[in-house]
């Protein structure tokens, strides 16, 4: 906590933290769709296909999120 001088860059980190958190859901979401994980090879007919760009409202405010997607399928937006 000492890393912080004010209010705000505290709430700039948990802002990115929750941001990240996210993402990292999304990502964990499309691996349990797909059946494998992401740096593994899989002969598959779907894949991983990039990312799409989302604005969400969190506590934090407004943030900008990389949204995974598959070949096959929509971006998972939840």
């Amino acid at each position: 906590m000492k890393q912080f001088k004010s209010g705000d860059e505290l709430n700039g980190f948990l802002k990115q933290f929750k941001k990240r958190g996210i993402e990292k859901m999304l990502e964990g979401e499309l691996d349990g769709h797909l059946g494998y994980n992401k740096n593994y090879k899989f002969d598959n007919l779907s894949a991983r296909y990039g990312f799409g760009q989302k604005m969400v409202q969190t506590s934090f405010g407004e943030s900008q999120i990389q949204v995974p997607r598959d070949r096959n399928a929509l971006p998972l937006i939840p």
